[in-house]
Parts: C-alpha cells; sequence; structure tokens
C-alpha cells in the first residue's frame, strides 16, 4: 500500500468518528475491551457521541474470547458499509484466518476508510492483505520474530503501539488502551483523556516507543509531574475546593508556572480543568445515584444549588434535573 495523503484520524476534531471492530474467535476479552471502554468513556464524559462504534465478526456469530466469553456482535462484517476506522482484533488461529475473499475485503474497506489498524494478532491479517508493505507496525512480542520472518518489507518494531499513516497496529491489550487513549488525547485534547483515564483509575500511560517486555513506568504525552501533584490534590479537595494559589505552593511553583504547565499540557488554566473535574464527578452522581441536588452541590464544591445549577447547565447545555429524569 502507497503512502496515503487521506487526513489522519489523530488529529484534533470533534465531529463523530465512526469504528468497526472486526473481532475473531480466540480474541483476549482485554483487548476488546481496551479498544471499545475509552471510546465510551470518551462520550460520557464529554457528554456527546463523539466515537460511534458496532462490532461484527466475519461470519456474524459472536466470537468466543480466550477465557470462553462471548463477544456480541450487530452482524458480518460487510466491507461496503461506510466506517471511518476498521480495527480489526484477533488472537490465537486468527494469522491463518485470511482467505482470499476476507483479504480483499479488507483491502476495499482500506480504500475508503480513513484508518484500518491490527490488535495483537489482527496485525497479520492486515499484513496479509498486503496494508502493510513498506510501513512501520508491531505485534504481540511472542509473535514478533515469526511476523518479521513473514512480512520482510515490514519495518517489525518491538513498540507498544506504532502509527503509519492511516494503518496503526499494538501488541496486546495494555498498548490498546493506551493507543485509545492517544486517539482521545489527539482528536479531543488532553483534559478529555484525562478524564478518560480517571474513569478507569489509569494513572499513567507508557509511550508508544516503550518496547513491550519492561516494566519501567511511562508517561502520557506532554507528562510533568507538576502537573499530576496538581491534579491528584484537585481530585483530594472536590467538596472544599482550593485556590489556584494554594495547589501552587503545595505543587512548589508559583501560580504563574502552574498556569503555564496546565496551558501547555492541557490548554485550559488550573481554574478552569478543576472546575471541569467538580462538574464531571457532579454529572456522574446526577445521572448514576439518587442523591440530592443539594447534596451534590455540596459535595462538589459549590456555594448552593442554585449556583450549582447554573455552573451544570452552563457546562452541559441542560440542567442537572433533566439529566436526572432520563
Amino acid at each position: 500500500m502507497m503512502k496515503s495523503e487521506k487526513p489522519s484520524i489523530f488529529l484534533p476534531d470533534r465531529s463523530p468518528l465512526k469504528v468497526t471492530l472486526l473481532v475473531f474467535s480466540g480474541s483476549s476479552i482485554m483487548c476488546v475491551a481496551s479498544a471499545i471502554d475509552p471510546l465510551r468513556a470518551a462520550n460520557r464524559v464529554s457528554g456527546e457521541t463523539l466515537f460511534d462504534w458496532k462490532i461484527v465478526s466475519t461470519d456474524g456469530e459472536a466470537p468466543i474470547t480466550t477465557s470462553g466469553l462471548p463477544i456480541a456482535v450487530s452482524g458480518r462484517f460487510d466491507a461496503s458499509e461506510k466506517t471511518d476506522v476498521l480495527a480489526i482484533v484477533g488472537g490465537f488461529g486468527t494469522k491463518t484466518q485470511g482467505t482470499p475473499a476476507l483479504l480483499a475485503a479488507l483491502r476495499r474497506t482500506a480504500r475508503s476508510a480513513q484508518a484500518i489498524g491490527g490488535i495483537e494478532a489482527g496485525t497479520w491479517l492486515v499484513a496479509r492483505a498486503g496494508l502493510l508493505e513498506g510501513r512501520a507496525a508491531t505485534t504481540h512480542w511472542e509473535d514478533m520474530e515469526d511476523f518479521a520472518q513473514a512480512f520482510p518489507g515490514v519495518d517489525v518494531r518491538p513498540d507498544r503501539y506504532v502509527i503509519d499513516g492511516p494503518v496503526f497496529t499494538s501488541g496486546g491489550a495494555s498498548p490498546t488502551f493506551d493507543l485509545m487513549l492517544h486517539l482521545i488525547r489527539s482528536r479531543l485534547g488532553m483534559a478529555v483523556a484525562l478524564d478518560v483515564a480517571s474513569v478507569f483509575i489509569y494513572d499513567q500511560a507508557r509511550a508508544a516507543t516503550d518496547a513491550q517486555p519492561l516494566v519501567s513506568l511511562g508517561r502520557l504525552d506532554g507528562y510533568d509531574p507538576r502537573l499530576a501533584q496538581a491534579i491528584r490534590l484537585m481530585e483530594a479537595h472536590i467538596d472544599q475546593p482550593l485556590t489556584v494559589a494554594a495547589i501552587a505552593r503545595r505543587a512548589g511553583v508559583t501560580p504563574r508556572t502552574l498556569e503555564s504547565i496546565f496551558r501547555k499540557s492541557i490548554g485550559e488554566t488550573p481554574g478552569a480543568y478543576y472546575l471541569r473535574l467538580r462538574l464531571a464527578a457532579a454529572r456522574r452522581l446526577v445521572a448514576d445515584t439518587q442523591v440530592s441536588m443539594a447534596d451534590i452541590a455540596t459535595r462538589t464544591g459549590f456555594s448552593s444549588p442554585a449556583a450549582f445549577s447554573r455552573s451544570f447547565s452552563h457546562a452541559f447545555g441542560e440542567a442537572p434535573v433533566r439529566i436526572r429524569r432520563r
């Protein structure tokens, strides 16, 4: 496949992205979850459907994961159906399932989609379809040597995930989670990516180029330990918000430096991010509990239910009581 001039999906863009996951039996349920759950969380924390996904299989039947759990699908993979992204999730046995008809269908989808990718053993099918020739890619570390021998025209790397033009590949479940966080960060900004990571209590992500077998801690792109310290202080004081000056003092920087760190890493002031953090906590309480609005206002640091309702409505476009009635 020649280098494509298609617009990258890894650029700022809040328009909805249509994602199709083609899942094979023998896949890890963690790979499937790592591909989907960050997108679901991004929709939830943003209050918009920014990622629209569907799961399919080659025959329309539920693929059985390595844990024995089936994955519900919406139907059979159809290359004529429009999608922005096709992600192929594979595991044991997937590399031998590249029938001529399937490989032709993958090539057809690659021509019309913005991006196509392989997750774990799904990379084998992307390569068998000829979509990795002359490109960089990765796969699970157990298969890396065999993969390199099978596809000498591919620049095989031991990275956690690789993005080369319109093609992406990842080495397993955890790298796929990192890849999806990178997609969310690229399209929606660091603030949303941090919110998504917080949903899963996911403290740090490794860099894409970290070798798979290493266990050393990595970091989010643009990570600054002072930023992390400030955010943790905010999270610990949702009900009684600290001043930005107090946060800066505890983080060992001046308020001006803290503002510079936030603007560079997140694109917001510390105060704006802190308010979003409190409102996100409030939204979860509104949507997922029956806690009274007055108590939610108190728990999230607002001076009164009226002040809480005004801020909430401004942030989410509707009053909290309307969201609770759904």
